[in-house]
């Protein structure tokens, strides 16, 4: 073997053991980019191509897949965008959140000649613009590799942009920063009459008696020995389920929680008391709620239980059940710091 060789090994093997080590620390954008200097030089390096894969799988959540084909949102946000776009042809659009790039591409299939679409992860970001430009959209879409709470005008948008398009949401609507984020944008990014897509978004929560939810954030005697101690450690907030998945049962109507006009929202913390009124006696063990957001007006999309949505319920249980009758109103304490919903039984003892 040439001495050049036994070189190349060393430096390969040297990079390799940086690569490893970036991810052990959990610097999972900076493995990638270690990685990715080692397929520079051989592109073909296994444990590079493997070390890579498993950083980007650490950084980049696997909804995204599933909210890909996701059709019933597509279809709605294509109907908004096509909608708003025949509008304002000549309007700079702005996609915050851009992910895989399709609404961006979206808006310039339906006409839009200037899309900024912003992404703020590193590596969506560079695979979005290879998306973009494998479509042969890259004439009318660039993407910022960057947050839009740190886009400005000019240096990121050639000017303030007359359509905002967005989705970032999670199951319980606010998890994603949607409320400062377009604060911000409309403080910064956009123009005074811009269109916002989503225009409004509520919060709608239900009562719900379920065994099989509550054995997801709950633990007491098994196999002979009491494990409830470990409850210390369940989450406080709520997770993500399908609630149509788990054997459960409504204890009361739907009713509306939070209320939000994006073009005037911002992300100071709410607190509303609901009173809520048991439609069936039984055993309440969460709340589960979900969104519904107007995209423009006539234009929905929801999460609600049953639909088979990609971003599913949000299931907030009890520290204990508690036993609810028709004619005693639940009294509820909802708040949210901008990013997080959750709610507290005021009345009422678990049992």
């Amino acid at each position: 073997m040439k001495s050049t060789d036994i070189r190349d090994d060393l430096e390969l093997g040297a990079f390799l053991s940086w690569g490893r080590e970036l991810h052990h620390q959990g610097r999972y954008e900076d493995a990638v980019r270690a990685f990715e200097l080692i397929l520079g030089l051989d592109r073909d390096n296994e444990e590079a191509l493997i070390g890579r894969n498993r950083a980007v799988r650490r950084a980049v959540p696997r909804w995204h897949w599933e909210m890909l084909h996701d059709e019933e949102r597509a279809e709605l946000y294509d109907r908004a965008i096509r909608q708003a776009v025949a509008a304002a042809p000549e309007a700079l659009v702005l996609d915050i959140g851009a992910g895989s790039g399709l609404l961006a591409m979206m808006a310039a299939r339906a006409g839009a000649r200037q899309v900024v679409a912003c992404e703020g992860q590193p590596s969506v970001a560079g695979t979005t613009s290879r998306v973009v430009r494998v479509a042969g959209y890259d004439d009318a879409v660039s993407v910022v590799s960057k947050m839009s709470t740190r886009m400005t005008v000019p240096e990121d948008l050639p000017r303030r942009a007359d359509l905002l398009v967005t989705e970032i949401v999670d199951c319980a609507l606010l998890g994603e920063g949607i409320l400062g984020t377009i604060a911000h944008a409309r403080e910064h990014l956009l123009t005074p009459e811009a269109t916002i897509m989503p225009s409004r978004g509520r919060i709608i929560a239900q009562l719900v008696e379920s065994e099989p939810l509550h054995r997801k954030n709950h633990v007491g005697k098994l196999y002979g020995f009491d494990l409830a101690p470990f409850n210390r450690l369940s989450t406080l907030e709520y997770f993500d389920s399908r609630l149509h998945r788990h054997e459960h049962r409504a204890l009361s109507d739907p009713l509306t929680v939070f209320d939000f006009d994006f073009y005037t929202a911002d992300a100071r913390p709410q607190r509303t008391e609901l009173r809520v009124r048991p439609t069936a006696a039984g055993k309440m063990h969460a709340v589960a709620f979900w969104f519904e957001m107007e995209l423009l007006p006539g234009i929905t999309i929801d999460n609600a239980p049953g639909h088979d949505s990609h971003w599913k319920q949000a299931i907030q249980c009890l520290p204990a059940p508690l036993h609810v009758q028709p004619g005693e109103p639940v009294v509820l304490d909802a708040s949210h710091d901008g990013e997080s919903v959750r709610f507290q039984v005021v009345d009422g003892v678990g049992s």
